[in-house]
């Protein structure tokens, strides 16, 4: 049950139009489905704004096929992230409609599209190397309903072609920056914006950089105000934060709650953590 139907149901009793024991069963109704090698929760996107998010790595594709139809059918969209082609090819045989985005290594489905919220997420990569991983971050927060500006190619060895851009980042409501090697962007990124700003480090460097860990600890380590970071590669944790301070910023420039209470619900209407079954 998403927040919609939630809202829904409940209005169409205070109209009288369905009876109390209706509306009882609806919420006293079990939130886990069992497939015995997953447990799949219904009632995620009623907590959190959007549904359950499968996390494909390590799962067979007649797994994710199943926990798939179980989360599509009880909320109409779902998203899974680091698919293989064998996902993909399984996953778009059962569901025809369902889009792989190949870079980002991730794959939708939904039966109607969230509207846009208002406000923009800037998405940033230091090299084409970083783009798998910016790629996750733009498809997750697009899926959720936020508009996502890319600026790629853009890191400190070349700062010229940052500073072109600096309209895109002072723009946008919250700043995802994706960077390898020693993971210096964020920290120059922060010294010039004052928006919130997510750091993605990502393992894309030589020997001692130890994949990843070195950009990791470099971010952790950086001198710029207000920089928050994920862990080694998580796209897909940059954009689903950052969707949350979107809804944040949207509902308070429409003094409306912000929806489901978490990232992904559109505003005014009120509409994930990652799947247990195998989180990232």
């Amino acid at each position: 049950m998403t927040p919609p139907d939630a809202l829904t149901l409940l209005e169409r009793f205070r109209q009288g139009q369905v009876p109390a024991n209706q509306v009882l069963h609806a919420f006293q109704a079990a939130p886990v489905v069992d497939l015995g090698f997953a447990a799949v929760d219904q009632h995620r996107a009623l907590r959190k704004g959007f549904p359950e998010v499968i996390f494909g790595a390590g799962k067979t594709p007649e797994q994710v096929v199943a926990i798939a139809a179980e989360i599509l059918a009880a909320d109409g969209r779902v998203l899974t992230t680091r698919v293989t082609r064998d996902h993909a090819s399984a996953l778009q045989k059962r569901f025809p409609e369902a889009i792989h985005h190949e870079t980002a290594r991730c794959l939708t489905l939904e039966k109607s599209p969230l509207p846009r919220r208002p406000g923009v997420i800037a998405v940033v990569a230091a090299g084409t190397t970083d783009l798998p991983v910016a790629e996750e971050a733009v498809v997750t927060a697009e899926f959720m309903g936020n508009t996502v500006r890319r600026v790629y190619d853009v890191g400190v060895a070349g700062l010229h072609r940052l500073l072109r851009r600096l309209p895109d980042l002072q723009s946008a409501n919250v700043v995802i920056v994706v960077a390898g090697m020693e993971a210096a962007l964020p920290s120059v990124v922060g010294g010039l914006i004052g928006k919130p700003l997510i750091g993605v480090p990502t393992s894309v460097g030589y020997g001692s950089h130890f994949g990843g860990l070195t950009a990791l600890l470099g971010m952790l380590n950086s001198c710029a105000s207000g920089l928050t970071v994920v862990n080694i590669d998580n796209g897909f944790g940059a954009g689903y934060a950052a969707s949350g301070i979107n809804a944040l910023v949207a509902a308070a420039s429409a003094d409306v709650p912000a929806a489901g209470g978490g990232p992904a619900g559109p505003v005014p209407a009120a509409t994930g953590e990652v799947s247990q079954a195998g989180p990232p």
